[in-house]
């Protein structure tokens, strides 16, 4: 028996194979649960689905439903939902791994965060956060026994981070998104939490200035002295989305090694 047998949920959003999001799906589909997957809309919507799919194949769960879901856009999350609504009825899951920061603006250099302009500021906020806001409203009604939501954050959001800059912001507003959608949904039986992990090489890591030194500062600093497999944020996932983790919402987990409780 599997800890999410009987459990349906969705993934926003896998980009790649190495995607944190493709390490949750792999783990939650092992113990039971069945998936459906969003994924950015590109230029090429073609090119970007290929891409997905790709992923999919090569980790065993290519026959998944997968639909476009632009998040800054209410039209396309509204379709996105209708047809998660005609697949599956109800969900009880909902998995919210996907940001976005103009990456000419996620460098060290001094004076990058303060040159941020407003557009870039807005979209990475609305991206990054207010995107779980409005995926949490259109999958509420789906979930009339409750369920699971969880969203990926970064230490960033606390702690400045040289180099993650406007992303930082962003996640510090998704870390108080999640507390007061817990507050909100917390009568309808819907649990909140975010997840913080370390720094994985994935897609939007290697967009960030200074990358590779924060993985040698982890294995240096961090009390398990090495940084993170993705499989470990998985797990985790695993542990949030299923019943085992029925009391716990509004709490943001740290999966970094324990490099978040260090000093110096």
């Amino acid at each position: 028996m599997g800890l999410m047998d009987g459990k349906k949920g969705l993934i926003l959003n896998i980009a790649n194979d190495r995607s944190i999001a493709t390490h949750i799906a792999n783990n939650v589909i092992k113990q039971g649960a069945t998936c459906g997957f969003g994924f950015l809309p590109m230029d090429n919507i073609e090119k970007s689905q290929r891409r997905v799919k790709k992923a999919m194949e090569e980790n065993g769960f290519a026959d998944a439903w997968l639909h476009p879901c632009d998040v800054g856009s209410d039209e396309s999350i509204e379709k996105f939902f209708a047809g998660v609504k005609e697949q599956f009825g109800t969900i009880d899951f909902l998995v919210h791994s996907l940001a976005f920061a103009n990456r000419d603006y996620l460098k060290k250099d001094a004076g990058n965060f303060t040159s941020t302009p407003r557009d870039v500021f807005k979209q990475a906020v609305d991206i990054s956060a207010y995107s779980l806001i409005a995926l949490a409203r259109a999958a509420a009604p789906l979930m009339p026994e409750g369920g699971s939501i969880i969203a990926l954050t970064y230490l960033g959001a606390t702690q400045v981070i040289p180099g993650y800059n406007v992303m930082g912001v962003a996640k510090a507003a998704l870390e108080a998104t999640a507390r007061y959608l817990a507050f909100d949904l917390g009568p309808r039986k819907i649990r909140v939490n975010t997840v913080s992990a370390g720094a994985v090489r994935t897609l939007s890591a290697m967009a960030v200035g200074g990358i590779d030194e924060m993985f040698t500062h982890t294995e240096k600093k961090a009390p398990l002295k090495r940084n993170i497999d993705p499989d470990e944020v998985g797990k985790t996932a695993v542990y949030l989305l299923s019943d085992l983790a029925s009391g716990v919402t509004g709490e943001n987990i740290f999966v970094d090694s324990g490099f978040n409780i260090v000093g110096l």
